[in-house]
């Protein structure tokens, strides 16, 4: 994005900067750019923000690690404010949550999901004893596969039974089919991404 396209003048050479996790949509944080911040942004693929306390850049991270790696810049129908589109390594509060916003066991609409893919991702990679998820892992793919089926079958026997019966049934399925996703390395976003190819209006 070209700098000359932002409103530089409403907020004496500052726009604000929203930043949202694009894995979940999870909004993480609010700072001010100015130019050079966002001209460095734009170069490094690193948040880099103007720190109005101590009237100097600084980018995200550069003494916690946790930087914020953008993947996308917008900006808004004024054009004087941006939204970064970012993927966080590590906590984006200085606090140590995830976000400035919300506590860490706090979701919004279907960002559960999201979490719950990572918290997946997390159980691969450290294969916690007594996890039925390590469990899972540990089967293989064969293993994955025949509980996805049979919980996908579970899901169609509770047609004839309760509601609720059928939103449990449905869980067990989305989790599985999270535990199966990771397994062939797809993301959530890979898939979301199809359906939104597929049904986004042209």
């Amino acid at each position: 994005m070209d700098p000359n396209q932002l409103d530089w003048t409403k907020l004496g050479g500052l726009v604000p900067a929203i930043v949202q996790d694009q894995r979940n949509g999870r909004l993480l944080m609010l700072a001010f750019m100015n130019r050079k911040a966002f001209e460095k942004t734009v170069e490094t693929k690193l948040a880099t923000f103007w720190s109005r306390s101590r009237q100097k850049l600084w980018c995200k991270g550069e003494t916690s690690g946790n930087y914020l790696e953008v993947k996308s810049i917008h900006t808004d129908c004024d054009a004087d404010s941006i939204l970064l589109l970012v993927e966080p390594r590590g906590p984006a509060c200085h606090l140590g949550t995830k976000s400035c916003f919300f506590p860490d066991n706090f979701f919004s609409g279907l960002e559960f999901l999201g979490y719950l893919a990572d918290l997946i991702k997390q159980r691969k990679a450290e294969m916690p004893q007594d996890s039925y998820t390590t469990e899972l892992f540990e089967g293989g793919m064969t293993r994955i596969a025949k509980k996805l089926g049979e919980e996908a079958v579970e899901v169609v026997v509770s047609a004839g039974e309760d509601k609720q019966r059928s939103v449990e049934e449905t869980a067990d399925l989305l989790y599985h089919l999270l535990v199966f996703l990771q397994e062939r390395g797809i993301s959530l976003r890979e898939v979301i991404g199809e359906l939104e190819r597929r049904h986004s209006p042209s």
